[in-house]
């Protein structure tokens, strides 16, 4: 008896809440039946503030303005190639004021070169062979904002990612003319960025990536993004550019490179920074720094770029969908979308990639049954078989590696 009193009391509290949700909507949530207590509708959260960033849109929603980062509302992300303006910014310092490209030198050190060397960017561009890759670079903590109990740093949404065409020469290449002794482990960076305090002593990030990293065939130093200089604000005049790692590791305002013999110990390297639980904890869980690992694949993800969520059509009338998937595999192999809260999924059309670590394009025609409100979910799989799961996946102090199924909130009305 006490089962079915309670079974009845759960089933009338759910009921209350769909229908004070329809209200704040505006229509009846189809399907309201497959929510859960972790998932609230999409259209109850709010928009951003703009930004005011030299060289970037307006339209850019300001999270922290020293250092500046900000990131893009996923419906402007709708292009193949994320336009300059509109691409996010994530700065740990303050940008280099008016460097000049015609002195910009890159220096080689470390533990594991056999010679130290020096190139000006004409050097660079003039004695390598130049190449352009389309890569997707997404900062590790993406998604930020979703985590519960919530997480340190920028509260990021969605729009932490861009997907970009950049102009440079494969690091390896480099490398190879510079030299690496037999125990080359790591590739560190600096850059010409200021720490916060204004202590020229202190580097406001100093990350890297294993050596065999570094020796990929994607993996390059940048100084185009889009066929243009790469924006003051994404780093120019001169880049790393890594992808399916998490952003922080393509150092910006690049000036020394060094290879080390050990995993790298510089700004951001060590502590809680980009890195996550060894091992899966509770949510709101302290966690030793001992106990934590360093993020080096980013998830495989997806996001719905069209139409932007809140849309409203007419009952009968389809409803076209795109987006974007990209993974740190080799590719994405499917995408598929719901419109009942994650019970049922059908394929969305699916182009192949550029190239590894580029984003691949999606699209779908949608028909809703009924009038009401609806989300439409995305979800991705890479060759590896991994796919986006519904809800927020395992909880880290500092929020990083979010990529549950992106969602958009649509009304049809008769």
């Amino acid at each position: 008896m006490a089962d079915k009193v309670h079974n009845h009391r759960r089933k009338f509290l759910k009921n209350t809440l769909l229908q004070s949700i329809a209200l704040a909507i505006g229509a009846p949530v189809v399907y309201g039946k497959n929510l859960t207590k972790d998932i609230l509708p999409i259209a109850l959260f709010e928009e951003g503030i703009l930004s005011k960033i030299p060289g970037k849109s307006d339209l850019l929603t300001l999270l922290n303005d020293r250092p500046v980062n900000a990131e893009t509302p996923a419906h402007l992300l709708d292009n193949d190639l994320t336009p300059n303006d509109l691409f996010f910014v994530r700065n740990n310092g303050i940008p280099p004021s008016n460097p000049d490209k015609n002195q910009w030198t890159l220096s080689f050190d470390g533990e594991s070169v056999k010679s130290k060397k020096t190139y000006s960017l004409e050097e660079l561009k003039n004695k390598f062979e130049p190449v352009k890759l389309i890569i997707t670079l997404e900062c590790g903590g993406n998604g930020r904002k979703e985590f519960n109990p919530p997480a340190k740093g920028n509260q990021w949404s969605t729009g932490a990612v861009g997907c970009a065409e950049w102009t440079g020469v494969k690091l390896k290449d480099v490398l190879k003319d510079v030299g690496l002794k037999s125990d080359a482990t790591y590739l560190a960076y600096y850059g010409k960025d200021s720490h916060l305090s204004g202590d020229p002593k202190k580097d406001s990030i100093s990350r890297g990536v294993p050596i065999q990293k570094a020796m990929e065939d994607e993996s390059i130093i940048a100084w185009e993004m889009n066929g243009k200089d790469i924006p003051l604000m994404n780093g120019y005049p001169l880049r790393l550019v890594f992808g399916g790692y998490p952003a922080s590791c393509s150092g910006k305002w690049l000036s020394k490179i060094a290879i080390r013999n050990k995993v790298h110990d510089g700004a951001k390297m060590g502590g809680q920074s980009y890195r996550i639980p060894c091992d899966p904890v509770a949510p709101g869980a302290k966690v030793e720094d001992s106990e934590m690992c360093i993020i080096e694949n980013m998830p495989v993800k997806s996001l719905i770029t069209y139409p932007q969520t809140g849309a409203t059509i007419k009952k009968n009338q389809s409803l076209p969908i795109r987006g974007h998937a990209w993974t740190h595999e080799l590719s994405i192999k499917l995408v598929e979308y719901s419109i009942d809260f994650g019970i049922n999924w059908k394929p969305c059309n699916l182009l192949p990639a550029t190239n590894r670590y580029a984003w691949q394009n999606f699209s779908a025609e949608i028909q809703f049954p009924k009038t009401g409100y609806y989300e439409v979910w995305a979800r991705a799989t890479d060759s590896s078989g991994d796919s986006q799961p519904i809800i927020l996946p395992g909880w880290n102090p500092k929020g990083y590696l979010n990529n549950a199924c992106h969602r958009i909130a649509i009304k049809v009305e008769s």
